[in-house]
């Protein structure tokens, strides 16, 4: 069901508190029905659940501003395939910010908690704009409206305090939506930037004034047996009789559809012109729609006025198409200069012609005598009413001209593409990394540092992960956002994707049609992750083949030759570094009777970390002169391990003090894409006896600083290991080049190379 459907009635109560309570009680029971009615609806309900484009948050209570701003421009963007969705001001929720790139505000009072919302979002690099469809954003316009100036003084007082706060979130947005010219012109008083996006009937409103006009004008004329259902037959009858009944009254019916109680002073504006064409054309009927007050001046013809209270705006358009002339007066004022069209559109959609004030939108979008009749001073109201009254030839040529009219460019359907160009243009540019897991690793701590230098950059990033246990990561400095690709649905669109695990790479194939470009982030060959049998070794060479277009980003020599020699892929490099000023030298001393202490680390549970042979290499020292840690994040020590102190799931910001309490790292892996315990090491001045494997051989050198074994051969690694504590020279040599080393892999410097491999 529509939700705007369970409104049916609201507006007669709105209005009675508001006569008879004042604004606070009708703004406090408005908020409380939307909050019952609308904003629970199935429909908006968890949209945490979902990754989309734009999220609209609205804070206007009444419900035919909301369905114009917020409703139609949704389905403007729907069209052209941008994803939305909304969520009222009061139920606005921090955690909204990662699930949307870009965030509309419509007539948003500020609170504290929008505030923040519009700060993190910013943080975040994201896009916030503000729409707005009348002058309530400084009492400098609202205090020039009569109604409002005659408010009582508590009314008065609330009234200007919603005023004020919706200027402060305008004054907080990156620029403004609004609908028309005037409007924009003050708005750019308060943002940088306005876009004019004009009101525009929804696919609904034109179906149901389709079928208006339908019932009006075709259906008189059919037999019958033309209707086939029950449902049909009953249509017809009722057409039949309203025809028959217009033709024997023989009346020319003029409607005003005043919208609110606030147009008071406009229609007192024509009443002079009004009571001249009653006065003058016998047959004449006026038909006050909406909260009215019948003005004393025509008391003489109270007989020939019918008023009708509001009603759900989807009879409109059947009361539209009732009338022979719709009238749209409005006080000439800088408020009403900025208002949109909206009675001219609705009566175009249903073929009734519309007189209307000279006056911003009104002349803007009406053609005069072709689409409609404009009017500044009270004899030309005259002239145009009578004009029309006497001439329905004329009636229906300007009908039917502006129902061309705004069926071309006045509906969702096809007035929205430039809506959503703009609406494109000015989404931040966006990154997203997929990640098997959030859970620290040398790959993941990578991927990580690309999204910061990225952020910092200016995009907005995000992290997808199926498995993931944090909904933010806090890193650098820097809050990256997590949503979980299980729990959430993918909808909006991503400029730049990018795997970062075979196993994400599936992520870039379900998703190729909201992907503009595709990252692989290959960190490893990652085949030999699984030992031979493993049917996973087959999907993951198949990462390696996908029939997308994708490029391929490395951080190790090996594995650019590596890809190119075997799939004939022309991977980017992109070096691995550090942050060298979170490990601090410090020269290591071997101080006779002081014990050694040696750091192992690595994954026991990961065959090519090889930890196994670290151990029985230590296994043949002097207990009494060495001392073994074991760091770890996932596996935990088997068994038959040597261990004096464990380390497991060490917080990255604690591993440099790891490092720099130990004297040297035994580095075993046999397969690393790039292995960074050795440089971290030596960053902080710490010894590595390491096993040479593609991983490590672009910048450990034998001799110079490091110390190489051959894997397997554990007498081997003890002499080395020995030769290193007895030699104070060696032990200069490898700190010094090995702290050189690690300078020059200092992130900062990398920082302009990484960039360029995601902006090409």
């Amino acid at each position: 069901m529509n939700v705007i459907s369970k409104a049916k009635g609201l507006t007669e109560t709105s209005i009675r508190i508001l006569k008879n309570d004042g604004i606070g009680a009708f703004t406090k029971k408005t908020h409380e029905w939307f909050g019952e009615h609308v904003f629970h609806h199935p429909s908006l309900d968890a949209p945490t659940r979902f990754y989309m484009d734009v999220l609209f948050i609205n804070g206007c209570t009444l419900p035919h501003p909301w369905r114009y701003r917020v409703a139609h421009q949704r389905e403007q963007l729907l069209a052209n395939g941008i994803a939305s969705s909304e969520v009222f001001y009061e139920q606005l929720d921090l955690e909204l910010i990662k699930h949307y790139r870009m965030f509309i505000f419509y007539r948003c009072p500020y609170t504290d908690t929008v505030g923040e919302f519009i700060r993190r979002a910013k943080e975040q690099n994201k896009t916030v704009l503000f729409d707005v469809d009348d002058l309530v954003i400084d009492r400098k316009y609202t205090d020039t409206i009569e109604f409002v100036a005659h408010m009582n003084q508590q009314d008065k007082a609330l009234y200007d305090d919603g005023v004020i706060r919706m200027g402060k979130t305008l004054s907080l947005c990156d620029g403004a939506i609004t609908t028309t010219e005037r409007l924009a012109e003050e708005l750019k008083q308060y943002v940088p930037e306005v876009y004019i996006n004009r009101n525009v009937a929804s696919e609904r409103m034109a179906e149901l004034s389709d079928a208006a006009v339908y019932a009006r004008d075709i259906i008189p004329e059919l037999s019958m047996d033309k209707a086939k259902t029950a449902e049909e037959k009953q249509l017809f009858v009722r057409a039949k009789e309203k025809a028959q009944k217009r033709k024997l009254e023989n009346k020319i019916h003029i409607g005003y559809f005043s919208g609110s109680i606030t147009h008071n002073e406009d229609i007192n504006m024509i009443l002079p012109a009004l009571a001249k064409v009653m006065e003058e054309n016998s047959n004449v009927i006026l038909n006050f729609f909406g909260e009215l007050n019948v003005p004393q001046e025509l008391e003489p013809y109270k007989n020939r006025i019918e008023s009708m209270p509001f009603v759900d705006w989807q009879k409109l358009p059947e009361l539209i198409s009732d009338v022979d002339i719709n009238i749209a007066p409005l006080v000439d004022s800088i408020f009403n200069e900025a208002k949109s069209e909206n009675k001219w559109t609705e009566a175009s959609f249903v073929k009734v012609p519309t007189v209307a004030s000279d006056l911003g939108a009104f002349s803007k979008m009406i053609e005069h005598n072709k689409t409609g009749l404009l009017c500044t001073t009270v004899d030309e109201w005259v002239d145009a009413l009578n004009y029309l009254i006497q001439n329905p030839q004329e009636r229906v040529r300007i009908g039917e001209n502006a129902y061309q009219k705004v069926q071309k460019s006045c509906c969702t359907l096809f007035s929205g593409k430039p809506f959503a160009d703009y609406i494109k243009s000015k989404m931040t540019p966006n990154v997203c990394f997929i990640l098997p897991s959030t859970n620290i690793s040398g790959g993941v701590l990578v991927a990580l540092k690309h999204c910061i230098m990225l952020q910092d950059k200016g995009y907005d990033v995000l992290i997808f992960s199926d498995d993931s246990p944090e909904d933010t990561i806090n890193y650098e400095g820097h809050c990256l956002y997590v949503i979980s690709t299980r729990k959430c649905q993918i909808h909006g669109h991503i400029d730049k994707a990018v795997a970062t695990l075979w196993t994400t790479v599936a992520f870039l194939i379900n998703h190729a049609a909201i992907i503009k470009e595709k990252y692989y982030l290959v960190q490893n060959q990652e085949t030999n992750f699984y030992t031979k049998g493993n049917f996973y070794r087959f999907q993951a060479n198949q990462s390696y083949c996908m029939p997308v277009d994708m490029k391929y980003i490395t951080i190790s020599k090996w594995c650019v030759d590596w890809l190119n020699e075997d799939y004939q892929i022309d991977a980017q490099y992109a070096r691995n570094g550090i942050q060298i000023e979170r490990f601090p030298f410090t020269k290591r001393s071997f101080e006779q009777g002081k014990k050694v202490r040696i750091l192992i680390e690595g994954n026991s549970d990961d065959y090519y970390k090889n930890v196994d042979e670290s151990f029985k290499i230590v296994e043949k020292l002097d207990k009494s002169k060495y001392e073994i840690w074991f760091m770890s994040y996932q596996g935990k020590p088997k068994s038959w391990y040597h261990v004096d102190k464990f380390l497991h799931r060490v917080p990255n910001e604690e591993v440099a003090k790891v490092y720099s309490e130990c004297d040297i790292l035994l580095k075993t892996s046999i397969l690393e894409s790039f292995s960074y315990p050795p440089i971290e090491m030596m960053a902080t001045g710490g010894l590595c006896v390491v096993v040479p494997n593609a991983g490590n051989v672009e910048y450990l050198v034998d001799e110079e600083n490091c110390l190489f074994y051959p894997q397997g051969d554990i007498q081997a690694a003890i002499a080395q290991i020995e030769r290193l504590v007895n030699d104070k020279k060696l032990q200069d040599k490898l700190a010094h080049n090995g702290r050189k080393v690690a300078e020059s892999r200092d992130w900062e410097k990398l920082i302009p190379e990484i960039l360029a491999l995601y902006e090409q």
